[in-house]
C-alpha cells in the first residue's frame, strides 16, 4: 500500500519556524564567512551562534507591526536576544540576499519531496503496465473506437510520461536551487564573493553567476511552469480515468471504499470524484505558473511586485502538486479494472474495429488504395447502422459475402484478420521502451 500522502511533512517549509530558521542560517552562514576572513571576532562569531537561535517567533511578529519590513522585524528581534554582538549580523547584505537564498533552500526542500512522490508513482505506473500488458483494450480516436490496444500500454505511456516529467524537475530544481549574497544591487560593493560562495556551500546551493538585487525570476518561472506541466499530466491521467468510469463505458473505476457514499440524493451513485478534484486542482497549478511568469520582468535592479505573488504560489504550488501525485498514486495503486466489459466494448461495434486489415490485405492484393478503401467503409456503414439500430450486426460475415472482397481475399483469411492478438504482438516492446524512460 502506498503511504499517505506527505501534504503535512511539505506543509512544514512553508511555516514562519521553518522560513525563519532559513533566514537564520544564511545570516550565521554569512558571520562564519566573515569570521574567516577576520571581520568578525572569533568571540563574538561563538556568542552569536549561540544565541541568535533564542529569537522568538512572535516577537518578530510584533516587530513587523511597526516596521512594516519582515526582515528588519527579524533582524531586530535576533539583535534583542544577541546583544551588542548583533553588529555584525547581516554585514554588507541587503534584505533579498536572506530572502532569496532562503527561498532557493525552501523550493529545493520542496522539489525532493515531490521527487520522491514521482518515485512513488512510477512504482505503481511500472507494476499496473506489466499487469495489464495483455489485457485487450479499444483504443478511442475522437471518443470513438479506433483499433485495439493494450490497457498496460496506457499504464505505461504514463510511466514514460512522468518519468520526464521527474527529469524536467530534476532540472527545475538545479534552476532554483542558487543563492545571492552580493549586496543591494549585485555588485558586492560592500560584501566579497567569498561570502555568497560559503554561504552557499554550506546551503546546498549553487552561486548566481550575475543578479541584481535578486535572483532573477526565469528560474521560479521554469520551477513554477515544471509544476504545472506535472500538474498536467496528472490531469491527463485522471482525464483518461473519468471516461473510463462513465456508466456507458465501465472499463475501470476508482476504488469505492466501505460506506462512501456518491449522492445525497441518489443512492446508486458512484462517482469518479479523485479524477475530478485532480483536474480541478490542475487548473490552480497552470495559473499559478502564469503568475511565475508575470514575475519575470521587474523594474532596473528589482522591485517588490514579485514577492506578494510568491508568498501564495510557492505554497501553494508545492503543496498542491505533491497532494495530486500521491492521491493519483493511491487511485491507480487501487483502481478497479473490468476486462470482462473490456472484451464486450471491444464486441460492440460487430468487428469493425479490425478494418484496416481488411483494407490492407486488399491492396496488398491489388486493388487500388481508394477503391480498397470504398469497398471497406461501404461495409462498415452497413455495420454501424446496424449496431446503431440495434440489428445484428457482423462486419466480418458481409465483408466474406462481397464479391469484390471475395475475388481478392479467401474468407479463412478474413477470419484471420479479426484476431486481437495481432495487435498487441509489440506490447512487450512497447512497454519495455516505456520503461527505458525511467533508468
Amino acid at each position: 500500500m502506498i503511504q499517505r500522502y506527505s501534504r503535512e511533512v511539505l506543509s512544514k517549509i512553508w511555516t514562519d519556524e521553518y522560513r525563519y530558521k532559513k533566514w537564520l542560517d544564511v545570516e550565521l552562514y554569512a558571520c562564519e564567512a566573515w569570521e574567516k576572513l577576520g571581520k568578525i571576532p572569533a568571540k563574538s562569531l561563538v556568542h552569536i551562534k549561540k544565541n541568535a537561535d533564542k529569537v522568538n517567533i512572535s516577537k518578530i511578529d510584533e516587530i513587523e507591526k511597526t516596521t512594516k519590513h519582515d526582515v528588519i522585524a527579524f533582524l531586530t528581534a535576533v539583535a534583542e536576544v544577541v546583544g551588542p554582538d548583533s553588529r555584525f549580523i547581516h554585514m554588507g547584505m541587503t534584505s533579498s540576499d536572506v530572502l532569496d537564498t532562503a527561498l532557493a533552500c525552501q523550493l529545493k526542500d520542496a522539489a525532493d519531496i515531490i521527487l520522491d512522490d514521482i518515485d512513488k508513482l512510477l512504482i505503481v505506473l511500472k507494476r499496473r503496465a506489466q499487469e495489464f500488458k495483455n489485457t485487450p483494450v479499444i483504443g478511442r480516436s475522437h471518443g470513438i473506437h479506433a483499433e485495439p490496444t493494450s490497457f498496460g500500454i496506457k499504464f505505461a505511456l504514463w510511466y514514460a510520461e512522468f518519468a520526464r516529467n521527474r527529469r524536467r524537475l530534476m532540472c527545475a530544481r538545479r534552476s532554483i536551487a542558487v543563492g545571492k549574497i552580493s549586496g543591494a544591487v549585485g555588485t558586492f560593493a560592500n560584501i566579497p564573493p567569498e561570502i555568497e560562495a560559503y554561504v552557499c556551500k554550506k546551503l546546498g546551493l549553487e552561486v548566481e553567476p550575475v543578479s541584481t538585487q535578486i535572483v532573477q525570476r526565469d528560474r521560479h518561472a521554469h520551477f513554477f511552469t515544471t509544476l504545472a506541466i506535472i500538474a498536467s499530466s496528472i490531469e491527463k491521467v485522471a482525464t483518461e480515468i473519468r471516461h473510463l468510469q462513465r456508466t456507458e463505458v465501465l472499463e475501470a473505476e476508482e476504488p469505492f471504499t466501505k460506506g462512501q457514499k456518491g449522492s445525497s440524493a441518489m443512492p446508486h451513485k458512484r462517482n469518479p470524484i479523485l479524477s475530478e478534484n485532480l483536474c480541478g486542482l490542475a487548473r490552480l497549478v497552470r495559473s499559478n505558473s502564469l503568475a511565475a511568469m508575470e514575475n519575470v520582468a521587474l523594474w532596473h535592479e528589482r522591485d517588490i511586485s514579485h514577492s506578494s505573488v510568491e508568498r501564495v504560489i510557492a505554497p501553494d504550488s508545492t503543496i498542491l502538486v505533491d497532494f495530486m501525485l500521491s492521491r493519483m498514486t493511491n487511485m491507480l495503486d487501487n483502481l478497479v479494472v473490468y476486462p470482462d466489459i473490456m472484451q464486450k466494448n471491444l464486441d460492440k461495434l460487430g468487428g469493425l474495429i479490425h478494418s484496416q486489415r481488411v483494407l490492407l490485405a486488399l491492396v496488398e492484393a491489388g486493388m487500388t488504395r481508394e477503391e480498397a478503401y470504398g469497398t471497406v467503409q461501404e461495409n462498415a456503414m452497413k455495420t454501424w447502422e446496424a449496431v446503431r439500430d440495434s440489428r445484428k450486426a457482423d462486419f466480418k460475415e458481409l465483408l466474406k459475402e462481397d464479391p469484390l472482397i471475395k475475388k481478392n481475399i479467401k474468407p479463412s483469411d478474413i477470419d484471420k484478420m479479426f484476431d486481437l492478438k495481432y495487435h498487441l504482438k509489440h506490447v512487450d516492446e512497447i512497454i519495455a521502451r516505456a520503461l527505458k524512460e525511467g533508468e
